[in-house]
């Protein structure tokens, strides 16, 4: 059976891609949790010594198979499209699926202004913060414009307006685009960023997806507090 590491679900975006990506397709695995801890990304955290038994790159996710470990939430995807082709989790369509490609990995490597002034805290209500940062960082809410640029011209596209019985994701079905992005779902909702009606209708399907809404239910029963990835406050 796969195998797949992951850290906190409050926190971990990167560690959520996956999981909701195997979950959503019913895909076997199981999970292994490594907590973040205090100072998890110290190089002799227990964290990174856990994580280091299964990943020269002491990060999660990783997936391992039979003994093959496998890092980095775009490997692993590919990894897991290529073990399942029955599953379609690319679009099918070859323009589609090149596009479903990139904009993953524009996900993968850009809007660090959105991630870092807004970090992943799925049972948090961070209007304030949220509103802070669309007031004071001109880089978040160029990073919020683009997602509602590349949001509504795909859902256009493909017929994910969420009409009843129709199609409800970038790619009509949910792919692994829509898992790549469920973790700024959850940023655009815990931040109470604005964004037009149809952007919060498609936040609110893929919250409402199953593979989401079993990754939010156990994100909030975890109850933990990490400091590092609450920069907004030291306490709760």
């Amino acid at each position: 059976m796969l195998k797949l590491y992951i850290g906190n679900k409050n926190y971990s975006s990167w560690s959520m891609r996956p999981w909701v990506l195997l979950k959503q397709a019913d895909i076997a695995f199981e999970e292994v949790m490594v907590r973040f801890g205090k100072d998890a990304f110290a190089d002799d955290s227990a964290f990174k010594q856990g994580v280091r038994t299964v990943s020269p790159a002491g990060r999660v996710p990783v997936l391992l198979d039979d003994g093959l470990a496998v890092w980095d939430t775009l490997a692993i995807a590919e990894y897991i499209a290529e073990k399942f082709p029955q599953k379609q989790l690319w679009p099918q369509q070859a323009h589609a699926r090149a596009r479903a490609r990139s904009i993953c990995a524009e996900m993968h490597s850009g809007f660090g202004a959105l991630r870092s002034a807004c970090p992943m805290n799925i049972e948090a209500s961070l209007a304030q913060a949220g509103a802070q940062a669309w007031r004071d960082k001109p880089a978040v809410r160029t990073d919020v414009e683009r997602l509602v640029a590349m949001w509504t011209e795909l859902l256009d596209q493909h017929g994910g307006a969420g009409g009843s019985g129709g199609p409800q994701f970038l790619f009509g079905e949910f792919s692994i685009a829509d898992a790549f992005f469920a973790p700024v779902c959850m940023r655009l909702t815990s931040y109470a960023l604005p964004v037009p009606p149809h952007i919060a209708d498609y936040v609110a399907r893929v919250s409402q997806a199953p593979g989401v809404k079993a990754w939010i239910k156990e994100a909030l029963a975890e109850k933990d507090f990490v400091a590092f990835d609450e920069p907004y406050r030291t306490a709760r």
